[in-house]
């Protein structure tokens, strides 16, 4: 069923919002990381390769806005800029540290995706399967991360403590804006 103007939002409507947010963030973070690795290096292929499958995820939660007629965050300009310059100060840092930022995000997004799975139970297995697949997604980038040095960045156990407050914080704000 399509939503049409005055329908009553779906009621998993926030977490559609919120990750699709999370997709649209996690895809400007390694846009912000490849514009300072460039395309050609070992670990730019490895993010691309990441960064493709979060355009999948997106599209998928794209989708489901339309069709459940959900209303986007009211902070995309702002994930837009501020997720670019997350994968850029990473990555300027270096190599360890834009993985250290991958692997902080998806210690987050692994959390929130198992959080909305116990949420949603047996009420909508189309969303709960996209859910179970991305989350195991997620979960190979942080791998990937770590075994490429992710914990051998500069102060690593601050920079990631920062980076999940930093995504807790644009969880919560999604959900609601």
């Amino acid at each position: 069923m399509t939503w049409k103007p005055g329908d009553r939002p779906h009621p998993s409507a926030a977490m559609i919002r919120v990750d699709q947010a999370g997709e649209f963030g996690a895809i400007r973070i390694y846009a912000g990381q490849l514009a300072i690795m460039g395309q050609r290096s070992p670990m730019a292929r490895k993010i691309s390769a990441m960064a493709l499958q979060e355009e999948k995820h997106r599209a998928f939660f794209d989708r489901m806005i339309v069709e459940r007629g959900v209303r986007p965050t009211l902070f995309q300009p702002f994930w837009d800029v501020a997720g670019f310059a997350l994968g850029a100060v990473t990555a300027a840092i270096g190599p360890e540290a834009a993985m250290a930022c991958t692997a902080a995000v998806e210690t987050e997004i692994d959390k929130h995706y198992g959080e909305q799975l116990v949420a949603l139970g047996d009420s909508d297995p189309e969303l709960s399967d996209a859910i179970r697949e991305f989350q195991a997604e997620e979960l190979e980038h942080r791998d990937t991360a770590l075994a490429n040095g992710a914990e051998n960045a500069p102060a690593y156990p601050l920079l990631s403590a920062a980076i999940r407050l930093g995504c807790r914080f644009a969880i919560a704000t999604a959900k609601r804006i």
